[in-house]
């Protein structure tokens, strides 16, 4: 039996004078689990031992201090009349923020689930209806839906006053909306310059964690079925979904989680979990320890300009780094629908540019096209261009205007979006035509309204040009939002990628032929690499906790000691040049051969970059469909 450790945090942030009882600690081994002598099945009992224990862990709830910092208040409601709404903003859900900025939630009900009585300050007190009804859910059964609004791995504020249209669909559904604020990439400063709060992974998903604990710590007050919470966003909020879906209860989080009063065990002594139901992730930019290869095999091999240039050292690190994933993906083992391990072989023809895995990723790129010949009537209409609605998808630009990571071609920092462009086919002869004008790599039978794809290079040169530098994630400057990220209190930015280091490091007297190679390049990932944060955990330790295929392959240390989201629905623009599709593409065939998760959808939408991607109608529609479909079942 795993002996429980006193958490020192808790005790020093809610000045007990009593001992509280505190989560096994992490494991200090982040290794793949090729190098370990644990197998899976041992770091499997190992992990539930820490959660199912003989003896309950100590009741920390009995301390009143505690207790009613984490107990919410069902007397400080607020109603909308004209739109039959209780909600509540500013509800602290950790009993010892790090920053009451972020670390609240609003909540917003059907008023349908509530029985109210006004209180003289014109609140109200309420209490739940089980009675009342909205298509189909009750107060008990009804669905909460956490948003992840988080572009380039920003902060998500908490909401700071009450606003019905953005989230009236939602309510109409009879779902329960709930608006946790969360820490992103960056660290807080006061006007002195002092640090106030820490940003960065894994504080993030830690914050948002700690708010679904704290909503099954109130599960008795609270309106709403706590066993189907559902979390969905884009981009950066698409990535921290993917990982809040596969890292619940994942013992990497309890240092943080206690050191800001989390409801880590409930009155009985029971571990609160952090798991949710269901991830909606569209365009997740995730799986950073691969990233950058994965960009450079899937789409930078095949450019030629900038940063890929011939004759820069930067070209031949992109080459080294394309050739770095092959080696991943043939000692990680992914696996298709069917079971089979794919892998990629030499060729003679692109960096191994061949074998199941190649072609895997060949037939989800034709599949794409043939959605795309199904779902459209022609004379169609492309655009280019732009961001759609004027701003980023799901909640705005990030900070300074732009995407995450480097801009996109044609864009400066600060330069706004570039202006949107339209051209219409008439046929889809017309429409195969222009895909083909640089080259045939679409063969098209029109008796069968099909396409057949026959070159990845064709497909990348045509559809999905790289948006970024070499280094996409990674930024041999800091400069992206990755490397923010991973900074800790100390530096605001860090490298992160151990491959790219140790590229440069192997191979610095090969990129030293080029004119424009900097020998610092090697010196400052080796020095970041070994950089700590507070609680004196490592780079890898924290790309370990915010990689979601670390808790979903036998590759990585993580495989099974975590509690992995049933259902999932991902989603991406396969036209985007933001990441690579092989990083999707893994991510849902790792939770496809993963047990116990019983849905995958996962689909590549064509003609659509970095959106909230959609085959057909929109997206909010589609995924409270896709909710209502699994919890009417």
């Amino acid at each position: 039996m795993k002996q429980k450790n006193i958490s020192i945090f808790f005790l020093m942030a809610l000045m007990l004078s009593i001992l509280t009882g505190c989560a096994p600690a992490a494991p200090a081994s982040t290794q793949p689990a090729a190098t370990l002598e644990a197998t899976a099945a041992e770091v499997t009992a190992a992990n539930t031992a820490s959660l199912e224990t003989e003896e309950a862990p100590m009741d920390t709830t009995k301390d009143d201090a505690y207790a009613e910092a984490l107990t919410f208040n069902n007397s400080a409601w607020n109603y909308d009349a004209e739109n039959d709404v209780y909600w509540q903003i500013g509800v602290q859900y950790v009993a010892t923020p790090e920053t009451t900025e972020y670390e609240t939630l609003g909540i917003y009900v059907p008023g349908a689930y509530m029985t109210a009585t006004a209180n003289s300050d014109g609140s109200f007190t309420a209490v739940l209806n089980e009675q009342g009804a909205v298509n189909g859910f009750t107060a008990k059964t009804a669905p909460m839906v956490l948003p992840v609004n988080t572009p380039g791995y920003s902060a998500q504020q908490a909401p700071a006053a009450y606003g019905y249209d953005e989230i009236s669909s939602f309510l109409k559904a009879g779902f329960i909306y709930v608006h946790a604020g969360m820490r992103g990439k960056d660290n807080g400063y006061d006007a002195s310059g002092n640090l106030t709060y820490s940003g960065g992974a894994p504080w993030g998903v830690t914050d948002f964690k700690a708010a679904v604990k704290f909503i099954r710590y109130n599960k008795e007050i609270l309106p709403g079925n706590t066993d189907s919470l559902f979390a969905f966003g884009m981009s950066g909020g698409g990535a921290q979904t993917s990982i809040i879906g596969a890292s619940g209860n994942s013992e990497l989080y309890f240092p943080y989680l206690e050191s800001i009063g989390a409801a880590m065990y409930d009155a009985n002594g029971q571990y609160i979990s952090d798991a949710v139901t269901g991830a909606m992730a569209w365009c997740p930019i995730t799986s950073l320890d691969y990233a950058d290869g994965a960009y450079e095999w899937n789409m930078g091999q095949y450019a030629s300009a900038g940063t890929r240039a011939d004759g820069t050292w930067t070209s031949a690190l992109s080459k080294d780094l394309a050739a770095s994933y092959a080696e991943y993906i043939n000692a990680l083992g992914i696996k298709d629908e069917n079971g089979n391990v794919l892998v990629l072989q030499e060729s003679e023809s692109g960096i191994y540019a061949a074998g199941s895995y190649y072609d895997y990723l060949m037939k989800t790129v034709e599949t794409s096209l043939n959605n795309f010949l199904a779902d459209t009537t022609f004379p169609y209409t492309e655009s280019a261009g732009g961001f759609p609605g004027g701003g980023m998808p799901g909640g705005g630009m990030p900070e300074g205007g732009m995407p995450q990571g480097n801009p996109p071609a044609g864009m400066e920092p600060g330069a706004g979006a570039p202006e949107a462009t339209s051209t219409t086919y008439q046929t889809v002869q017309e429409y195969m035509d222009a895909l083909n004008k640089a080259g045939q790599w679409v063969a098209y039978d029109a008796a069968t309204n099909t396409a057949k794809v026959t070159s990845l290079a064709g497909f990348v040169n045509s559809q999905k040009n790289p948006s970024k530098s070499v280094g996409a994630f990674d930024g041999l400057d800091r400069g992206t939002a990755e490397n923010n990220a991973f900074g800790n209190d100390e530096s605001d930015s860090l490298h992160f990628d151990s491959v790219l280091a140790n590229l440069l490091s192997a191979n610095q007297a090969k990129y030293a032929a080029s004119s424009d190679w900097d020998a610092a390049y090697v010196d400052a990932y080796a020095t970041d690499l070994q950089a700590l944060d507070k609680f004196e955990n490592g780079i890898q330790y924290r790309m370990n906790s915010y990689n979601p295929m670390y808790y979903l392959m036998p590759y990585y240390e993580g495989y099974q000691t975590s509690t992995v989201a049933k259902y999932w629905r991902i989603n991406t623009g396969i036209k985007q040049g933001d990441t690579a599709t092989t990083v999707e593409m893994n991510l849902a065939l790792a939770l496809e051969n993963y047990d116990g998760v019983e849905d995958v959808q996962f689909t590549t939408v064509w003609g659509q970059g970095h959106v909230k991607a959609e085959r057909t109608g929109d997206s909010d529609t589609n995924f409270i469909a896709w909710v209502t479909e699994i919890t009417q079942k």
